[in-house]
């Protein structure tokens, strides 16, 4: 498949299967449209001021994306790294050698991990949802409280109000609440943003950790762990994103 610019595209499925979005969105039927890597996006990656300002890696899959109206800001976690994945792929094929440490005697070793070998989690079938609304009951204050996944404009959005936070000064930054503010949408029914600031202020550690354990559990996203032998033992570990991810060296 070729966009109109000539690139040649792919269409790849998202975790997501679109159910989050609104029926009216291009991304509401689970899949995106994104372009090979070219020269030009190479020099995205190496592009100092875009790594030093830590949006290189946001820069090159905006650059990627080829579905029109449909920007990364859109997308939820998930999602986007589905994307970050499957750019890899068609750039530079599935093979991926990274550094690995065993969690067992600690040695550090070479692995080459299969990228098409990356499952989706996708959303529970037990999950009644709609567009992008969650509804649960917390287990001590038995509050019924409804919550989003949060999409890239709105990571951005909180990544600005913690910034805010640490240049007063502040020993305690309040990360794990700002996020909370953010993905809830209503307390009781109540949708007020101090109803809820109030409500997350004082919420008991029991059904803060419900909650976060079940945004965790409902929200769609690719499989980033393998199981890999070593030293003897089939261990399962995190598929290392460091530099070699989109720079990738060949196998010995």
């Amino acid at each position: 498949m070729a966009n109109e610019n000539k690139f040649p595209t792919e269409v790849i499925d998202l975790p997501s299967q679109g159910k989050i979005y609104p029926t009216d969105s291009p991304l509401a039927n689970g899949k995106i449209e994104i372009k090979y890597m070219t020269a030009r996006e190479e020099d995205i990656l190496t592009s100092q001021n875009l790594i030093k300002k830590g949006v290189v890696i946001d820069t090159l899959l905006n650059a990627l994306i080829a579905s029109p109206d449909v920007k990364l800001d859109d997308l939820i976690l998930g999602d986007k790294n589905a994307i970050m994945v499957a750019a890899r792929v068609l750039a530079y094929g599935p093979e991926y050698i990274a550094t690995v440490t065993d969690p067992n005697t600690q040695e550090v070793s070479e692995h080459i991990f299969d990228l098409t070998n990356c499952p989706f989690k996708t959303i529970p079938e037990d999950v009644s949802l709609d567009n992008n609304e969650f509804v649960i009951t917390l287990p001590a204050s038995k509050a019924e409280v409804k919550f989003k996944l949060l999409t890239g404009k709105e990571e951005r959005i909180i990544d600005q109000e913690l910034k805010s936070y640490k240049k007063t000064g502040t020993q305690v930054v309040p990360e794990l609440t700002t996020r909370l503010k953010h993905s809830i949408i209503s307390v009781n029914g109540e949708e007020g943003k101090p109803v809820i600031a109030d409500f997350v202020n004082n919420m008991l550690s029991k059904d803060s950790f419900f909650l976060r354990q079940e945004m965790g559990r409902v929200a769609p996203d690719i499989e980033l762990k393998q199981e890999i032998e070593l030293g003897g033992d089939v261990v399962t570990v995190d598929i290392p994103m460091t530099v070699e991810f989109f720079w990738p060296k060949t196998a010995a």
